[in-house]
């Protein structure tokens, strides 16, 4: 590994960006905001933080990973969701 020194320098304009106006700003990329958005946002003031996440070594049969994996992106907070449901479940009998 080199122990190349890191810049404080940045590489942008920053001239260029405070001589913006918000109509130079391209938001093409975003969609815009709209009321059902808002409708279904989740305030979370006033509730509980979620728990913390922790890193662990799991030994799941390959052909599970590969279907959880299949289904895209997120797999991994799925699979803590279909845990977290089965440990409700299990709490909630006993």
């Amino acid at each position: 590994m080199k122990n190349e020194p890191i810049s404080n320098l940045s590489a942008t304009d920053w001239a260029r960006i405070d001589a913006m106006t918000d109509d130079d700003i391209d938001l093409s990329d975003s969609p815009e905001i709209t009321p059902e958005m808002f409708a279904r946002a989740v305030v979370r003031r006033g509730l509980s933080a979620p728990p913390r996440k922790v890193q662990l070594t799991m030994r799941i049969d390959s052909d599970v990973v590969v279907w959880f994996r299949e289904q895209g992106q997120g797999y991994q907070t799925r699979i803590n969701a279909l845990l977290r449901a089965y440990m409700e479940a299990h709490t909630k009998s006993t």
